[in-house]
């Protein structure tokens, strides 16, 4: 017979408490993203792509299911592998998992040194194939590929990690690319950490573009990026496949000197107010050393208010029918990009790897991006209008971690939820909203 633990509180002597309550969960809105799972065919997309080389045949646990694990838990916020062992009896993770037990932490080392360079690109593919699954049910109406960098950290002694000046740490510098429309993460690519924004960006780009624009004919493509990724080949393959860019451009003395007019003009504006907040748009065309021809450039300066001194933006543009201001105003929207990317670092750690292999930290970055496309369809598709705009830290909190006890019969299981849960009616909202999901 098992000690039963407990412990008495100084508020109240006749109150005990022990963690003997029986089948119990505190995940179980990990029901929801099952039934997701379930009706999108998230699992099986990721079983039928990604092909982990298995040199073990009596394994209970196989190495795509060890993946399906490893996506759930980090949605549920449990990112570290060792988390596997906390969660063992968890009833909630082994029913969604269809597993009488969950793998461990040393089942999971093993899965992740199978692991291979091929499979980040089978990764991905089922990362395309699901957000083209997902566009089925929600037809878009326009795509904007929004590029960036970002800095993972590192520990010790890991392949490829080295120091970025930008970031003043050491670490990884990936490659990653959202859907400004939608937030579904497109795709990432694991770099060393020294690596400079943009290399290799149109490689990395160019299979996506010719897919997207394959897929979806009858619709516009735009991109934005910041000045690390002002390089004429990533404008050549935007022109060539009819993209719409507007990219950042680093400020040089040439475009210094034609802005010169328009800064006479602001110049004379701030002869009336001095103090005073001032704004001037306007356009040339511009060609650099290494590009192939003219394009056209947008300038914005700026007077701060209660300050002397002139700011400078340039952004090049093959988009001719916007103004100035509207393409200024397009450009700044790309800001959304960084809340995307702080929800993949704070909800589901895609900056931190702590593998010493570098195609283990590579795959795992993938799994990783499963995870959050995984929230974000779910929320997009499902969620009422009211709550779109929550992150994952409020979803885990209203939707995901929710006391349930677990009764098992004859013929059924039943999740029994916590009758004081503020949030029923919104969690069988969402069961129904999912549902009732209607594929074209």
């Amino acid at each position: 017979m098992d000690t039963i633990l407990q412990n008495k509180t100084n508020f109240n002597p006749y109150l005990n408490i022990n963690f003997q309550g029986g089948n119990l969960t505190s995940d179980s809105g990990v029901l929801l993203y099952k039934e997701f799972d379930n009706k999108i065919g998230f699992s099986k997309e990721i079983k039928a792509n990604v092909i982990i080389e298995d040199d073990i045949d009596h394994r209970k646990h196989k190495n795509e299911d060890v993946i399906i694990q490893r996506i759930y838990q980090n949605t549920l916020g449990y990112h570290a592998d060792n988390d596997a062992d906390d969660l063992k009896y968890d009833e909630a993770l082994k029913l969604v998992l269809e597993k009488e037990d969950i793998a461990s932490q040393p089942t999971i080392s093993r899965a992740n040194n199978q692991i291979s360079k091929e499979n980040v690109k089978q990764f991905q593919s089922a990362n395309l194939n699901l957000i083209d699954r997902v566009n089925e049910i929600n037809s878009p109406e326009q795509i904007i590929y929004d590029l960036d960098s970002t800095n993972c950290e590192t520990y010790g002694d890991q392949y490829g990690s080295s120091y970025n000046s930008h970031y003043g740490a050491n670490g990884y510098h990936p490659l990653v690319m959202f859907d400004g429309v939608t937030g579904d993460f497109i795709k990432t690519e694991l770099r060393a950490g020294n690596v400079y924004t943009s290399r290799q960006v149109v490689r990395f780009i160019g299979p996506v573009i010719k897919r997207y624009n394959k897929k979806y004919k009858k619709i516009p493509f735009y991109l934005r990026a910041d000045s690390g990724f002002a390089k004429p080949g990533l404008y050549k393959i935007s022109e060539e496949h009819k993209i719409s860019y507007v990219i950042r451009l680093k400020a040089n003395a040439k475009l210094y000197e034609l802005a010169k007019p328009l800064e006479d003009q602001l110049a004379q504006q701030c002869q009336i107010n001095m103090h005073k907040h001032q704004c001037i748009f306007g356009e040339f065309n511009y060609k650099a050393g290494s590009w192939d021809k003219e394009r056209r450039v947008i300038v914005k300066i700026e007077k701060p208010k209660g300050q002397l001194t002139f700011q400078y933006s340039f952004i090049v543009t093959n988009i001719k029918e916007w103004t100035p201001e509207k393409t200024f105003k397009f450009y700044c929207k790309r800001g959304t990009m960084e809340n995307f990317i702080k929800e993949a670092k704070h909800g589901f750690a895609i900056d931190k790897m702590n593998s010493t292999d570098f195609w283990t930290n590579a795959n795992k970055l993938q799994q990783m991006v499963l995870a959050y496309n995984l929230n974000n369809w779910m929320r997009r598709l499902c969620f009422p209008e009211i709550n779109l705009s929550d992150r994952i830290s409020t979803i885990r909190t209203k939707l995901i971690k929710i006391a349930g006890k677990i009764v098992k019969t004859g013929r059924y299981i039943y999740f029994k939820l916590a009758s004081s849960c503020p949030n029923k009616n919104l969690f069988f909202k969402v069961l129904n909203n999912i549902q009732n999901l209607d594929f074209a």
